[in-house]
């Protein structure tokens, strides 16, 4: 089985990064091509496109990933679900890709680290010493976090003096052990991504 992945992201983006690390660990059988647009205005623009060619090369489905809030905001309008779902739905369809095509829409909120706090287990195990536990507080609605990233970095220099780096961090702090599914659960984009992986 072959999964195809447009992000947002560069080519060595934490949400590349992240995804397909759990994607292997939820498909291990599975082998993924993935595409990397730099940026939402881009993804925006030429997912449609990508997706298509990723089927023609043999992908059984295609998830298109961004984060409802980048990075770095360069779109003219607020970050909005909706907006962008139907702007890439128009997309596909001028494609040739009609809703009966393989290809998913998976809209992370509010960023990749609601993810990542989802999974306090592996969030206190990485920032804790053997000298001193880091309790992390379990955030019951993840998604609702309106600075997730915000928080997180707070955590990072809180507990080790670090500075948080999501493409050095992110993947590390979810592969410190087995991840809890569970938890990550708690995050509705994560649920979404996670059943579109599994072809549900």
């Amino acid at each position: 089985m072959k999964i195809g992945f447009v992000f947002e992201c560069g080519p060595q983006g934490a949400d590349k990064q992240v995804c397909e690390y759990l994607a292997g660990k939820l498909v291990p059988e599975a082998s993924f091509v993935s595409r990397t647009l730099d940026n939402k205005a881009n993804l925006l623009s030429q997912a449609a496109t990508v997706a298509a060619a990723l089927l023609d090369d043999g992908c059984e489905r295609v998830l298109i990933i961004w984060d409802l809030r980048p990075a770095w905001p360069d779109m003219a309008h607020k970050p909005c679900r909706h907006i962008e779902r139907v702007a890439l739905q128009d997309a596909l369809e001028k494609t040739g890709l009609e809703g009966a095509a393989p290809v998913f829409l998976v809209c992370i909120e509010q960023e990749l680290e609601s993810w990542i706090l989802a999974d306090d287990d592996n969030l206190s195990r990485f920032l804790s010493t053997d000298a001193h536990a880091y309790p992390v507080k379990r955030i019951r609605h993840p998604d609702r976090e309106k600075q997730p990233k915000a928080l997180l970095i707070g955590h990072f220099k809180q507990a080790r003096g670090w500075r948080y780096d999501d493409k050095v961090h992110a993947v590390k702090v979810l592969s410190t052990s087995e991840p809890n599914w569970n938890r990550l659960r708690r995050s509705l984009s994560f649920v979404r991504f996670e059943t579109k992986i599994l072809g549900e």
